[in-house]
């Protein structure tokens, strides 16, 4: 073990700035004041300071058993100690195993192959999808998070433009991308409708969130959206690709696909596949799957050194080993549903417009009344007022990450009952003095 040096969260920070962009790793990470995490432990997070937050945040919902649960960590270790990378040709039991497990609860998924992350797995479905269709251009839905790849950066905080453009989030991504990717609203049936009947012949593929949790409140689709899309994209041949990189593992091991009957063509997923380790999945359809370089005569492009690696597929068959029964994911829902009920019931005593939204063991307090249903009405949130309240409830020892994109709030495994009691006691609190803070 690297001894490490007694310092202030805000002098690592101040280190890191000097030798790391930002002092972060990632655009999302950077936050006020800085958090500096030594470890994890359960439900908690341990800072530099040895201060103890109960952590909501969960890796950005990777971590869905917890922070370093013995299931996986022994899986991990006794991985490592056969070598990490043996797949350097051929394949491991371990990675046939790990296909096999997510063959047998994910039907639509009759094959899948393995990347490190949920942005190579999008980037790669994307691929597949103008591969098979032979068009060159999809349409995303705008606050929906893909990725940091450049077909997909656009739209993902603002909503859609009316002239049809789309909206950059990054510099230095290509024009042709631009021109290749449409935006359509969430629950807009009628839009998407239009642009796959007037420029149908060009589009690959619809990807989308089939639960929205990126970027402000969870948006929900309207009853029968997903079937529709799914009928539209048949009729006029472009692939369905849901984006459960969120959702699949954490709301059920069938994913939102399974909790509402719709089958896309093709599924990405990552973040609670192997509980914080690095791993991404794209799968489908057989025949859609054999177009890989890959498969004996596939003629798209697939591969990467750290794919299928042993620690991370470990990782994977132990966390989805806890999570196959179903018990987990029934008592997380439950937490979940108790701290929405909570959040509302608190909001309302303390006369703020505040909306609990979320789904299973996913939660957000947003500002503002809803209902939400597109990326438009998640904007007219009190984005002042939110990031008020997540400082204070930091204060109070619980952490929710205090900025838009990364509002969603994930109950894991390692979570109980008085987590749940303590964090909305420390609610109130913060929401008092939240108010307070803008008189």
């Amino acid at each position: 073990m690297i001894d490490l040096p007694d310092l202030s969260a805000r002098e690592w920070t101040e280190r890191a700035e000097r030798v790391i962009p930002g002092g972060v790793n990632s655009g999302r990470r950077r936050i006020d004041p800085p958090l500096v995490a030594q470890r994890g432990e359960g439900a908690y997070l341990v800072e530099v300071d040895g201060t103890r937050v109960i952590d909501f945040y969960g890796g950005a919902g990777t971590a869905i058993l917890g922070h370093n649960p013995l299931a996986v960590s022994r899986a991990v270790t006794r991985a490592l100690t056969e070598g990490p990378i043996l797949s350097g040709a051929g394949v491991t039991p371990r990675e046939v195993q790990l296909a096999e497990t997510i063959t047998r609860f994910v039907p639509s998924v009759e094959q899948v192959l393995f990347c490190n992350s949920g942005s190579e797995a999008t980037a790669m479905a994307l691929r597949l999808a103008r591969a098979v269709t032979g068009r060159q251009c999809i349409v995303k839905v705008s606050g929906h998070y893909h990725g940091n790849h450049d077909a997909v950066l656009f739209n993902t905080g603002a909503p859609r433009n009316p002239d049809g453009t789309p909206t950059p989030e990054s510099c230095g991504l290509l024009d042709a991308h631009a021109s290749t990717t449409l935006v359509s609203d969430f629950n807009d049936l009628g839009h998407l409708e239009t642009l796959l009947a007037t420029r149908g012949d060009e589009i690959a593929a619809v990807i989308m969130e089939p639960i929205a949790h990126n970027g402000g409140p969870t948006l929900l689709p309207d009853s029968g959206y997903l079937a529709a899309v799914r009928s539209l994209c048949t009729r006029y041949g472009a692939l369905l690709i849901f984006d459960e990189v969120v959702t699949l593992f954490r709301h059920a091991m069938g994913g939102v696909q399974g909790i509402f009957g719709v089958a896309p063509d093709l599924t990405t997923a990552g973040k609670a596949l192997a509980n914080g380790l690095p791993i991404g999945m794209v799968g489908g359809r057989s025949e859609l799957m054999a177009r890989w370089t890959t498969s004996s005569g596939g003629d798209t492009m697939y591969g990467g050194t750290y794919n299928g690696n042993s620690a991370s597929v470990a990782a994977a068959l132990a966390t989805l080993g806890v999570l196959a029964s179903g018990e987990e994911h029934a008592r997380i829902t439950g937490l979940g549903e108790a701290m929405r009920d909570g959040l509302t019931e608190i909001a309302a005593e303390e006369g703020v417009a505040a909306t609990a939204t979320g789904f299973r063991s996913v939660f957000t307090l947003w500002f503002g009344g809803g209902p939400f249903r597109s990326r438009t009405d998640a904007l007219r949130g009190d984005e002042h007022l939110f990031r008020a309240y997540r400082q204070e409830l930091r204060a109070r020892g619980v952490f929710e990450k205090p900025d838009r994109d990364g509002a969603r709030s994930v109950i894991s495994a390692a979570h109980t009952r008085h987590d749940i009691d303590f964090a909305l006691e420390m609610a109130r609190e913060a929401l008092r003095a939240a108010k307070e803070s803008r008189v």
